[in-house]
């Protein structure tokens, strides 16, 4: 480690992409349970999106370092933590601090990668392909044919969560923009175009008896289609308010709003179901299970990549460094899969 140096990426307060800062300094040092990740991959997700704007509902106080997820090689652990997890690869999910060379984190919260599976390829589906996971298999507990609707399709957690319901047979519908039509076509979805008028409309066609699932990651007016468009016995998985990304006002409220929805639809009498899905809920109260459960889903997100049934969707590679351009090129709304930086 001698001559390593850290260096990482300060989100100072709300600014542009090119305000982000850039600072170095010594590499942390392991404290008793705890290891040093060097990382290789973290990325540019949705959440850091918000967070630069100040509208992501629990961030910290600026300033602090982005980064939502990361894979990396351990390259230091402290006391009380198995010795041989030194030169391991892991991930981790974070949600603040992934944007730096070397990243100290909790050794009962990384997870191996198994070899043969690309650091970029990996982190695609650590904070995407668990969102995906865990809402699909998780909470509306899809069967094979079943048919559920994924919006934005082409998303980072769209793109885990279409291949994971194939995999599972699966039939989707996906709203994305003409563009990535083409690209999920090939995927076996069939693709509506969220621009052109009456989203709803065109989602009944298809469905006429209504779908099994709807992933909502948009909130606002959108959380309303989606649950009239459910089957009977069907679920809505609400996953953010994309919607709201550029609005003023309390960053809380779309998350409260959306919440106290979720609460009165269930308290209806119907057979349908909805949930607000956070990947962190249940860590506060029940810090192992919340571990195991992650460690057990990830695990199965490495096989699938490992066996093809997933893809990882590497929309660009950037250096740390060049933070700026990939926080752009990823709001940019012209890339399919995950915005990755590397060292």
């Amino acid at each position: 480690m001698g001559t390593e140096e850290l260096v990482e990426v300060v989100l100072p307060g709300k600014v542009e992409p090119e305000g982000l800062e850039v600072r170095h300094g010594a590499v942390p040092t392991a404290g008793p349970g705890q290891v040093v990740i060097r990382m290789e991959a973290t990325g540019v997700s949705f959440a850091e999106q918000q967070m630069r704007r100040g509208r992501y509902y629990d961030q910290p106080a600026f300033p602090f370092v982005p980064g939502y997820d990361l894979v990396g090689t351990v390259i230091a652990t402290g006391e009380g933590v198995q010795p041989d997890l030194a030169g391991t690869r892991v991930a981790a999910l974070l949600k603040v601090g992934g944007w730096a060379s070397h990243v100290l984190v909790d050794a009962a919260d990384v997870v191996p990668v198994p070899d043969g599976v690309g650091a970029a390829e990996a982190e695609t589906v650590v904070l995407n392909g668990i969102t995906a996971w865990q809402m699909l298999h998780r909470k509306a507990r899809v069967r094979a044919g079943q048919t559920v609707l994924v919006h934005g399709a082409n998303g980072g957690v769209g793109t885990v969560l279409v291949q994971l319901a194939h995999a599972a047979g699966v039939k989707v519908i996906g709203t994305a923009s003409v563009r990535h039509h083409e690209a999920l076509r090939a995927r076996g979805v069939v693709p509506v175009d969220y621009r052109s008028g009456d989203v709803a409309a065109r989602v009944r066609e298809l469905a006429p008896g209504g779908v099994d699932a709807v992933f909502d990651h948009v909130g606002g007016r959108s959380v309303t289609d989606s649950w009239r468009l459910l089957a009977p016995g069907g679920t809505l998985v609400s996953y953010g308010s994309a919607s709201t990304r550029d609005a003023e006002g309390s960053k809380q409220w779309p998350v409260l709003k959306l919440l106290g929805r979720v609460w009165v639809w269930n308290a209806l009498p119907n057979r349908r179901r909805a949930y607000f899905y956070n990947v962190w809920a249940g860590r506060a109260l029940a810090k192992n299970r919340f571990r195991t459960r992650l460690h057990a889903d990830l695990t199965q997100l490495f096989a699938a990549l490992r066996s093809g049934d997933v893809t990882a969707e590497v929309a660009a590679r950037l250096p740390l460094v060049r933070a700026a351009e990939a926080m752009r090129l990823a709001e940019s709304g012209t890339i399919a899969g995950k915005v990755v930086l590397t060292p």
